[in-house]
């Protein structure tokens, strides 16, 4: 992706269900499971930029021994950050008693950070200050074990403020609004009246206090306190937690909008956010990983039984298609097929735009995460050539043979156009002077394009449009091609995210300034407008909870030809001398290379919640009104 879009968070579970000590005899380490948490996190790093954060807690400490400890980092290398900490924490102590590593079990009490439960994160800040106190793993403390409570996830709920009142309601006083400390406290609520409840039993049957802690733990089902705590939630969530005694769970959403998989035997169970990592991690086959169903919460208890649990019944399954365009690392097998499909796709709209001219087009990609959908398209068009052959060869009449030898010898051209340009930071602030810069954020490869050319480059999407119109427009016409011909992997972007990725401003979709445009050469511009504010002020103010996607309606009137036309028009800026053209993967194309994910309501408009379509006609109003707020 070309230019800046939010991404999403990652999440990473392990628990140890052996002794450390049995790890040390058959891996050679009492460091087991963090060295193997580095790795579950640093493999997930494309997924979180703006933070890091891990938890442990130790299994059968005394009283008044640490039994939980968490680390987090704002830095700018935050996982190198945590790990920093916890590798000179533990050569500290290592200094003053060398022989801890022999001895596991010592070692976990002597050092923090080690222990048979873990919990880390690594965050992509979609709202709010990059600050420590925004990274998770969030903790809720308290003196009894039961009832202390770690907490991650990777989400965006869209009825924070009505979460947030209902614990109000419930007598609490929450100290911020922020959504993880509300799914936090939410939990943590019903968390509190189950060990409460269990413990007034255990009373009644004659337990003393001291005889109850184990037995609460025993009894707890964490089951129960989720499908409460979560009755209400709106939103793509992926969301995990531990209980200081030692139990855990990770819930995902009952769309299944956010990702998660995990695999589990004897030693161990491990979750996180993307497949290819617990392969890479543990070295386990693909067909050994399981995907968690939506709606569904794998549940771990100190014991190492592991469950899996249906907490809230599943709906209609919408997958983030954007994981498979973007988002998840193209490790991952199947991603990396549906990535290939996606460029091999658009190959006949391609051919339409160069008029079938393949002698005189160059093909290229930009960014780098483009370049398995451009194996795709030029697969494609691979496939193009040997069908005209075969076409060729099997007419009725002899082949010429010099046009015959003059076909074999055609082949796609491909050539590396665009390398960025790591070091260059785009740092100055205003405008005239930064758009100078951010011409100059790819290198560009000379002497490969004529001016015969069209010259063909593929994207995983277009969002905003600002970085190709200021920038890579600009230096793509230096080569002198004929016609530039953009590409994108993915439909156009017509509507916000709320679940996930901070797309939550209509005016910074290009696609929708151009529709917009196409209103307004209409001379219907203001009339479409007023109508469908109107009607997002009416669905806020009857409190209608399913209202429809009013914006939708400013789509209605024009094609998705149309509308890329008029993309292609506001990009070519008048010191563009090539042609100028967009082409866009259909919604219909995206789900033939992508069955498994099916949320599409950032091309489509079809939120698969209530919350969804209260935020679109929310951030319509925003627009309006000039209102410089995100909608939810």
């Amino acid at each position: 992706m070309s230019e800046l879009i939010k991404h999403e968070c990652g999440i990473a579970l392990l628990q140890l269900k052996k002794p450390l000590s049995f790890y040390k005899d058959k891996y050679g380490s009492a460091l087991y499971g963090i060295n193997k948490m580095y790795l579950l996190m640093e493999k997930q790093h494309n997924r979180g930029q703006d933070g890091a954060g891990f938890a442990s807690i130790k299994y059968n400490m005394s009283p008044g021994q640490r039994y939980i400890s968490r680390v987090r980092s704002a830095k700018s290398q935050p996982i190198q950050h945590i790990f920093k900490t916890i590798k000179e924490r533990i050569e500290k102590q290592l200094q003053i008693t060398p022989e801890l590593l022999s001895h596991p079990e010592k070692l976990k009490e002597e050092v923090p950070y080690i222990g048979e439960l873990m919990l880390g994160h690594v965050r992509y800040g979609t709202f709010g200050k990059n600050s420590i106190e925004s990274v998770h793993p969030f903790l809720r403390q308290n003196n009894w074990m039961h009832r202390n409570l770690i907490v991650a996830g990777n989400f965006n709920l869209t009825n924070v403020s009505q979460l947030f009142d209902n614990l109000v309601d419930l007598g609490q006083h929450p100290k911020e609004r922020a959504d993880t400390i509300t799914v936090m406290e939410k939990i943590g609520h019903f968390l509190d009246d189950a060990v409460s409840k269990i413990y007034k039993n255990l009373r009644h049957e004659g337990y003393t206090k001291a005889q109850a802690s184990p037995l609460i733990a025993e009894r707890l089902k964490l089951s129960k306190i989720l499908r409460k705590a979560s009755k209400n939630w709106d939103g793509g969530y992926a969301m995990a937690g531990l209980l200081g005694h030692g139990d855990s769970f990770v819930l995902r959403d009952p769309i299944g909008i956010r990702p998660v998989y995990f695999y589990s035997d004897e030693e161990l169970v491990v979750v996180a956010s993307e497949r290819p990592v617990i392969q890479t991690v543990f070295n386990i086959p693909f067909e050994k990983i399981e995907e968690l169903e939506p709606g569904n919460a794998i549940i771990t208890k100190k014991s190492g039984v592991t469950e899996i649990k249906e907490i809230l019944k599943p709906k209609e399954k919408r997958a983030c298609s954007f994981e498979r365009i973007y988002f998840s690392r193209g490790g991952d097998s199947e991603i990396y097929k549906e990535r290939k499909k996606l460029g091999e796709m658009l190959f006949p709209q391609v051919n339409k735009a160069i008029k079938g001219d393949l002698k005189n087009t160059v093909f290229s990609f930009i960014p780098n995460t483009a370049e398995t959908s451009f194996y795709g398209m030029i697969g494609a068009v691979q496939d193009h050539f040997r069908d005209n052959l075969k076409k060729e060869l099997t007419k009725p009449k002899t082949p010429d043979l010099s046009s015959l030898i003059k076909k074999l010898d055609l082949k796609p051209r491909i050539e590396k156009i665009a390398i960025k340009d790591a070091k260059l930071r785009t740092f100055i602030t205003e405008d005239s002077d930064r758009e100078d810069l951010v011409a100059h954020v790819y290198d560009i490869t000379y002497g490969v394009v004529k001016t015969t050319d069209n010259l063909v480059i593929i994207d995983d999407s277009i969002v905003r449009g600002t970085t190709l119109q200021k920038s890579i427009l600009k230096m793509l016409d230096r080569l002198g091609p004929k016609k530039i011909i953009i590409v994108s992997s993915a439909p156009q972007i017509r509507y916000p995210d709320c679940y996930g990725i901070d797309m939550a401003k209509l005016e910074e979709f290009i696609a929708f300034r151009a529709v917009l445009t196409l209103h307004q050469e209409d001379g219907n511009k203001e009339s479409i407008v007023q109508k469908i504010y109107q009607k997002c002020i009416k669905s806020i103010e009857e409190g209608i909870e399913s209202p429809p996607n009013h914006v939708k309606e400013l789509y209605d009137s024009f094609t998705d030809e149309q509308i890329s036309e008029k993309i292609a028009n506001i990009l070519k800026e008048d010191n563009i001398n090539a042609e100028v053209e967009v082409i866009f993967q259909t919604i219909g194309g995206l789900h033939k290379a992508c069955p498994k994910n099916l949320g599409d309501w950032y091309f489509s408009g079809d939120y698969p919640t209530p919350g969804g379509c209260r935020v679109v006609n929310k951030a319509f109003i925003n627009f309006v009104e000039k209102n410089n707020r995100r909608a939810y």
